[in-house]
This record gives C-alpha cells, structure tokens and sequence, in this order.
C-alpha cells in the first residue's frame, strides 16, 4: 500500500479485528491495519476522494475516463467550453452541495449551491444566464429547513441575474442521506476573444487573489462538533461573474481564473501548474490570511492555502498588465483586499513554491485528500 504520509504510522486495530500480534517468527499481520488517513490505493470509496486533491483526480484519471472512452471531452474543467450554430461560445456546468452543516455563518447549502455554478461558469469568463436545481431529500427533514433554502436559492438566482428554469427532486429513506443535498447545472455566455484555460499561463505572468482566503472553511468548522474560535467567521460565499467582468474591461488577456474552493489555493495553483507545464512561485508574507483564519488553523493543525474558499478568485495574468487588473479588482465590492501573491516562473515546472518569511522556501504539494470534508 502507499501512504500518503512521510512517516510510517503506528499499527492501529481494524474494527472488528484482533490485534496484530507477532508470530514465531516475528512477523506481523499487516492485512490487520489500518492507517490514519485515507490510502491512495483502496478498494472502496473513501472521503479523501471527494476532496478535490489527488485522489479526487486519479478517482477521475482511473475510473472515470477509461469508462467514458471516446464519450469523454478531451478536456475536463470546472465548466465545458461549446460551440453552437453560428460561433457562439457557451459555458456550461455542474456542480453538487453537499455541506455539513446546512446553515453556516454567512450563508447556507441554498446560496452555495447557487453562487457555486456561477462562479464555474464565470471562471471561464462566461455571463451565467439560465440554471438547474435538483434536490435530494432525506425523508423526515424539516420542511422548514427546505423553505430556509429554496428561499436563500432564490435570493441567491436573483441577485446573480440568473434563471433557474428546470430541475428535479428524488426522496430517500430517513438513515440513507443527510437532510439536503443540492445539484446544480447552468449555462452561460462566453464574450468573443475571451480564452481562459489553465494551460495559458506562462512564465512571467503575474498570480493575483481577490481577498482573504480560507474564509467559508473556517465558517463551516465553526459551527460543527461545537468549535468555538473565539468569534464569528462569517462565509465569504458570493457570486464572482461581476468581478471577471471588471477584469476583462481592462482589456487583458486573462490567461487564468480559478476559484479555489474544495483543496483551496494550493490545489487551484497545481493544477495550474501542472496543466501549463509552469512552476509557480508564492510569496508567503504576501498571502492574505486573516487572524482568525490563522489562528483556527493553528488550532485545528490545517494550512490555510488548503482550506476552501466560496467567494475568491485567483486571476493569472502578463506580468505587464498586473497592476491595471489589480487596481480593477480593487474597485470592485468583492475585490478590496485583492492582491499580488506570486509569479508563474519556468523553474521547477509543475510545482509551486513558497518563498517563506525566513528567506527559505517550501513546496506546496496538491492536498491528498481533503482536510475539511463536506465543505461544499
């Protein structure tokens, strides 16, 4: 088996299992343990597959595709990029909520499940226009609690200019689910002269984020098991479509938007690196994490640049158009703290890097698994 730590863990007791004990020839029952974290190679379906990591791309890489064959888009990203009748460019995609707890500060499964498609969509620079919403219920749920979230899914469409105009709704046995969970698809609209794509970035090309990170996972956390940081670490769920907006009116070719939500900014910048053939370098002092982010993460043994974020964006764009972008997204409401954090540089292709306070560095690897599950 192959562990996805560095050290080798004490033996633990499958359950249901005897201790492992020595033989005659001090050999030990290895079939008998276990392993605190998820195993990259396992038979079954594990939580760390959900993540958004690396096992969630091998889940994709190794089962998936090869099943698909030939049915499979060549290119698999947060949002599809189509061609219809007379060069129109559309956006289409699909996301699933599945959030423990349903309500958090700041937010809820309704308003998450909505802002999340349209943040895929926007992030390929796409205007969201129309959307689906299905819903599994898990028999016994409060009707209360589902009015909460259809009305927050409402507010949310609203707000977001788009139109939810199909959807779905399933009932499972009390035991078999968790109250709510929501799927979403929607389309949209990509401007001509528009190419957005994790491929596109090149050395040199400056890496911006919009604001604080690692905001909607420290909310979510807050109000589980009952964690109490302190004070109120509200989400920072939002619709993102009106900030790539601002951006593109600057004229920039944008070569990469992401939003760093399930593995957070760590797993956003690999993937981008790993796509581009790009290294990239952070600089650490320059990451805009909060006090109480920092301080939960501390608490909880979490990296911020891992944990999710539902209302961020990270723009890749020429070096030489940075700071006209910049200024764009600190005009707008949702991009006042925006700021510069690294450099796509041609060393160490595929790999990010932090530059530490201390004048070392430090790799960022792709999260395994995920450190806070059920996020989104």
């Amino acid at each position: 088996m192959t562990e996805t730590t560095n050290h080798v863990p004490a033996p633990a007791t499958a359950p249901g299992t005897a201790p492992a004990t020595a033989s005659a020839g001090n050999d030990l029952d290895f079939e008998s343990w276990t392993c605190p974290v998820p195993l990259r190679a396992t038979p079954a379906v594990v939580m760390g597959h959900g993540g958004g990591g690396a096992m969630s791309a091998e889940l994709v890489e190794h089962l998936f595709l090869p099943a698909y064959g030939s049915a499979a888009a060549p290119e698999l990203g947060d949002s599809a990029v189509l061609t219809v009748g007379g060069g129109t460019r559309l956006a289409f995609s699909t996301d699933s909520f599945v959030v423990r707890p349903m309500f958090f500060p700041g937010g809820s499964i309704g308003d998450l499940a909505i802002n999340g498609t349209v943040n895929d969509l926007a992030m390929s620079g796409a205007t969201p226009l129309f959307m689906s919403s299905a819903f599994i219920l898990q028999e016994g749920t409060a009707l209360t609690e589902l009015g909460r979230i259809a009305q927050d899914m409402g507010a949310a469409a609203r707000a977001a200019g788009v139109r939810l105009v199909t959807g779905d709704t399933k009932v499972v046995d009390s035991g078999s689910g968790d109250g709510v969970y929501i799927n979403t698809s929607g389309i949209g609209v990509i401007p001509e002269g528009v190419d957005i794509g994790p491929r596109r970035a090149e050395p040199g090309d400056a890496v911006l984020i919009s604001g604080d990170i690692g905001v909607h996972g420290v909310a979510v956390m807050s109000c589980r098991d009952g964690l109490d940081f302190g004070t109120t670490v509200e989400s920072d769920t939002a619709p993102l479509h009106g900030l790539v907006a601002a951006i593109l009116a600057t004229g920039t070719d944008v070569h990469v938007l992401r939003d760093p939500t399930r593995g957070g900014v760590a797993a956003s910048l690999n993937e981008i690196a790993t796509a581009s053939g790009v290294g990239v370098e952070l600089v650490e002092r320059d990451l805009p994490v909060p006090g109480t982010v920092r301080d939960a993460c501390s608490l909880l043994g979490l990296d911020p640049l891992q944990v999710a974020n539902e209302g961020k964006l990270i723009a890749v764009v020429p070096g030489d158009r940075s700071d006209e972008v910049l200024a764009a997204l600190q005009a707008h409401p949702l991009g006042g703290d925006a700021r510069r954090i690294g450099t796509c540089v041609p060393e160490h292709p595929g790999m990010v890097v932090a530059r530490t306070g201390l004048g070392g560095s430090r790799v960022v690897p792709l999260p395994v698994g995920e450190q806070l599950p059920r996020i989104c």
